[in-house]
């Protein structure tokens, strides 16, 4: 039997950075009927574009969040609602060396277009993987080494200082905004069907957005029963800044997205 080690670095951090689940916080799930969405995916990689079904889901949440939610795109700091200049999406990604998640940092994911975000994942992916060994990995070795009573007080002052109270550290890239506007991680990629991430209590991200599994399921088109296939989308948000109407209108605007992928492959009005 191969030796468990639970207590890894990251195990350890995480104990410090959340407390008991006590927080405001909204779930919600939608199945979204993809089979054309994957034709078109299957035609744009015969093309040489490569891309895989979370390209086209990643850009329409971007753009949802500037021109459809716009709510979604805001922060809390010092009691205030504050809305973000810009839509920068966290991307879970996963380290092959050891099968822990890092992240890639998606700068105005909404003003790309899909050959845009494609050649910038692709370029950047491999760079930023030997980057977050390097760098990220590093600094979660120096915060496990700091024992368990200063390792929870570094990471409390973090979340009191700069979440909290809303204070950029010169000198570094530790400020309110540091983890973008939200998160979006694809779990179907490692076997999970539905799934709702905590919302990370050392950022500012107003939702965590979850691409699940596709699979094949019987659907109602017109009047005939149907093989489609299916994803499980689902989402946590932060009820300080939205309500549940937010979720809808999140996953309306998705619905009617990837009835129209053409449309992600030209610059979309930054308005």
């Amino acid at each position: 039997m191969t030796h468990f080690n639970p207590n890894t670095p990251w195990r350890r951090i995480s104990t410090a950075i959340y407390s008991k689940p006590l927080d405001g916080r909204i779930f919600g799930t939608v199945e979204l009927d993809v089979t054309e969405l994957e034709d078109w995916v299957s035609r744009q990689r015969q093309e040489g574009l490569k891309i895989t079904l979370m390209y086209p889901l990643l850009l329409l949440a971007a753009r949802a969040l500037r021109h459809d939610v716009p709510e979604l795109n805001c922060y809390v700091s010092r009691g205030r609602i504050l809305h973000r200049p810009s839509v920068d999406i966290i991307v879970s990604v996963l380290m092959k060396k050891d099968n822990q998640m890092g992240t890639l940092r998606l700068r105005n994911a909404d003003r790309m277009t899909i050959p845009k975000m494609a050649e910038w994942m692709n370029t950047n992916l491999q760079d930023h993987r030997q980057e977050d060994q390097e760098g990220a990995a590093k600094q979660k070795v120096w915060l496990d080494r700091l024992g368990w009573p200063l390792r929870n007080l570094v990471i409390r002052l973090w979340q009191k200082v700069v979440i909290d109270w809303g204070i950029r550290i010169p000198f570094t890239r530790m400020g309110p905004d540091a983890f973008g506007s939200i998160i979006f991680s694809n779990i179907g990629s490692i076997g999970l069907d539905v799934g709702y991430p905590a919302l990370l209590p050392v950022s500012n991200v107003s939702m965590v957005l979850v691409m699940g599994s596709v699979q094949t399921k019987p659907a109602v088109v017109g009047d005939q029963i149907m093989p489609r296939r299916i994803l499980n989308l689902s989402a946590t948000l932060d009820h300080r800044l939205v309500d549940a109407y937010a979720c809808g209108k999140l996953f309306r605007s998705l619905k009617k997205g990837i009835k129209r992928p053409d449309a992600l492959m030209a610059d979309h009005p930054a308005a």
